[in-house]
């Protein structure tokens, strides 16, 4: 069966995405959203940096796209600093009937315990009425602190703490809005930015923690978050801008699920601008990696380096990417309403073997 898809932007995520959608022999890239016209009339082939052309000519007009039905669309907009509008977005297209995979907002990867019912019902309402289904998902939130330590968990006797991490150096991921604006790395360090301000942590990766008890059936009595920033140590230069000495270059985080009194769950971000800063946090397999870590009978100790053209950071783009597109057939077939990761079946890399 070949599924019908339009991809939702071509910007840091959404050109590999579409480069894995044109890829994958089950699926038929019919649209391409772009969100000025700067890109529209483009073939889809030209946007996602590839050489034969598609015949699929990149658009801005939403409501032609939708009278297209297709069975899925892939949403990458950019959404960390517009999330009511981003959810209004994906509400208009489960209504519209079209199923959706999304990369943000992240909190929707597993709102429950972290949104109220009230912000969750309209969207499970709006798949309702249009008989479709939503599932958001990546790698951080997604596979890598969702199925990768819930894998190891099941080969486990006994479970005392499971701990994920992004251990990244993020000098070459090529993102300027959320590095200087969201994670507010090159800011004087008593400037808070958006992803340090009181709740946003919790909110984004909370959901991370409270997908992993409810998977693993643990009742937890409170989620907190702690963070770290330090300076630069020497003046650096990250997407052609400046970090001067004294600004925030390095970032450590911690999301931890309590029960009982003690951390039970935890979700760990360190995140440098380059190598030599904060030696003494955690440090990477190789370049960046994201680590899973099972304490109790066994304990696991796994590390996951990624590259993509010798890049740790461009591969997270791709693989985020990636990672949706090969969820769509699952989506498109499973049941109703927002879904989580446990909700699909494994997905593989099926059709891609060269």
């Amino acid at each position: 069966m070949t599924y019908r898809v339009v991809q939702w932007s071509t910007g840091n995520v959404g050109r590999w995405a579409l480069r894995s959608i044109i890829a994958r022999p089950e699926l038929e890239l019919v649209g391409v959203w772009v969100s000025g016209p700067a890109k529209a009339g483009k073939d889809a082939a030209e946007l996602a940096g590839l050489d034969q052309p598609t015949g699929i000519l990149a658009t801005t007009d939403v409501q032609a796209l939708l009278a297209l039905r297709p069975d899925c669309i892939v949403h990458t907009a950019m959404a960390d600093d517009r999330l009511m509008e981003a959810v209004e977005d994906l509400k208009m297209f489960l209504r519209a009937g079209i199923n959706v995979v999304s990369s943000s907002p992240v909190f929707l990867q597993f709102p429950y315990g972290t949104l109220p019912s009230e912000a969750i019902d309209p969207i499970v309402e709006a798949a309702q009425e249009g008989g479709a289904s939503l599932w958001v998902n990546g790698i951080d939130p997604g596979w890598a602190n969702d199925w990768l330590p819930l894998l190891l968990t099941g080969a486990s006797e006994r479970i005392d703490r499971v701990v994920c991490s992004e251990l990244m150096d993020y000098s070459t991921y090529d993102n300027p809005k959320v590095l200087f604006e969201i994670m507010g790395f090159g800011s004087d360090l008593d400037d808070l930015p958006l992803l340090l301000q009181p709740g946003v942590l919790t909110l984004a990766w909370g959901s991370v923690i409270r997908q992993l008890a409810a998977a693993l059936d643990v009742e937890l009595d409170s989620v907190t978050q702690e963070f770290e920033r330090l300076p630069a140590t020497e003046q650096l230069e990250v997407c052609g801008r400046a970090i001067p000495v004294g600004t925030a270059a390095a970032l450590r985080f911690r999301i931890s699920g309590i029960r009982s009194g003690r951390e039970v769950f935890a979700l760990q971000h360190v995140t440098r601008l380059h190598p030599s800063l904060a030696p003494d946090w955690p440090q990477p397999a190789g370049k960046g990696c994201y680590r899973v870590e099972v304490e109790g009978e066994p304990d696991y100790h796994l590390d996951l380096q990624l590259y993509s053209d010798g890049d740790h950071a461009r591969a997270g783009v791709v693989g985020t990417a990636a990672r949706l597109v090969g969820a769509v057939p699952a989506v498109v077939r499973a049941r109703t309403g927002l879904l989580t990761a446990t909700d699909l079946p494994l997905t593989t890399g099926r059709g891609l073997v060269s």
